[in-house]
């Protein structure tokens, strides 16, 4: 009996079971304490990357034969939790349209960090929040077509993992999910330091970190552990997938940790928090997917030549709650109807489309954006009045009818 192999075996499923369970009682915090809907939905699915990712690569340490499945599953929650994660961002600033309100006329300055010194200044719009929610969704969309891809070329023979042969499909598989990730990483990235100072508030500089490391850390993790065996530094791709499987499983019980301090669920508990027996509700609420359609219909439908300023809980009639700590605003909502806001010293136009059928589109689809808090917005900007020419004192009925 190999006592090497078992006794990493059961460190695996020690730090496995103890990431999912710590997860699972994490998640299900949050959903006992249901406040904040619009962010917490995005949060959960946040949190539940670490049993997706704990279970399948325990599973594909103790089962190798059917590796291909379990790895496929987790590499698909990578894309779900960037899209995720991008939305929670943007949730946070108050949706498309608060962003590019609190942004107008606002440029990224060319920078080497970015890779864009080479490219002009990049306006603050709806144009760039349109790329950058591309960026993450091309990402998602792929991932599944490249996992059913690949299943193909398995069956057939013509792929397996760590084989980077040019008569094998691995090689190539891995350059496509290289590059569309890459995209929606910077896309994610250049999102935040155009944000940087929205998102301030949310503190979003430990989740990010948080994030990335476990999905871009895993990723390259993999990649050079195969490389490694690649190099006989390792005996061979199977021991290679085995160590990337035990290190993920460690990892994650690292993360779960980790996400109860960038994730806390007390700053939505409180008197105005869901009870639990509205539970359910909330698991439902956390699982439903027509946030995730209603940003793919927007940002790849043809009859959208133009960016539209959409609510992103768009069919959702979910009302939102507020812990004792929190202020309740009594703004109402905020209907952009397309409109393009200029600065203080310019008018306010409406944008209108020469392409009747954009209009039509426009029109039959209401251009939502809830601003719950109007207080972080001046309004001011949005008006120019020249109140110089009207009276200090308005006077009285009786004044008026004598003169």
């Amino acid at each position: 009996m190999d006592w090497a192999a078992a006794g990493y075996t059961a460190a695996a499923l020690v730090c496995a079971a103890a990431a999912t369970v710590i997860a699972l009682v994490h998640i299900y915090r949050h959903l006992l304490h249901y406040a904040e809907p619009i962010y917490q939905r995005f949060i959960v699915r946040l949190i539940f990357m670490v049993p997706v990712y704990a279970v399948m690569s325990f599973l594909s340490l103790i089962l190798p034969d059917n590796s291909i499945y379990f790895n496929s599953i987790r590499e698909i929650y990578d894309a779900w939790v960037i899209y995720n994660f991008f939305s929670l961002c943007l949730a946070w600033v108050g949706g498309p349209g608060a962003v590019v309100v609190s942004l107008n006329g606002r440029t990224l300055k060319p920078s080497w960090f970015l890779m864009t010194c080479c490219f002009p200044a990049i306006p603050l719009d709806g144009r760039f929040i349109r790329r950058c929610k591309q960026g993450c969704l091309q990402f998602v969309i792929l991932k599944p077509i490249l996992v059913v891809i690949t299943f193909i070329l398995y069956a057939k023979g013509k792929y397996a993992d760590g084989n980077f042969s040019v008569k094998q499909s691995y090689l190539y598989i891995t350059i496509i999910y290289t590059v569309s990730y890459s995209m929606a990483l910077y896309a994610l990235a250049v999102f935040y330091a155009a944000c940087r100072d929205l998102l301030r508030p949310y503190n979003p500089v430990p989740k990010f970190i948080m994030i990335k490391s476990v999905v871009f850390l895993t990723y390259w993790q993999g990649v050079l552990v195969f490389l490694a065996a690649k190099s006989r530094f390792i005996k061979n791709a199977e021991k290679a997938a085995d160590l990337q499987n035990f290190v993920l499983c460690v990892e994650m019980l690292i993360a779960a940790i980790g996400h109860l301090f960038a994730f806390p669920y007390n700053e939505y508990a409180g008197p105005n928090g869901r009870p639990s027996g509205d539970f359910k509700g909330s698991l439902l609420h956390a699982l439903k997917f027509n946030d995730f359609y209603h940003d793919t219909v927007h940002q790849f439908a043809p009859t959208y030549n133009e960016y539209v300023l959409y609510n992103h809980n768009e069919g959702d009639s979910t009302q939102r709650k507020y812990p004792s700590a929190s202020t309740v605003p009594s703004g109402r909502d905020v209907e952009l109807s397309g409109i393009s806001v200029m600065p203080a010293n310019g008018a306010v136009t409406s944008s209108v489309s020469s392409n009747q059928a954009d209009q039509e589109e426009t029109m039959s689809t209401p251009i939502k954006d809830r601003v719950d808090n109007v207080g972080l917005y001046d309004l001011t900007d949005l008006l120019d009045v020249d109140l110089s020419n009207y009276p200090a004192k308005v006077p009285a009925i009786s004044d008026v009818r004598k003169q």
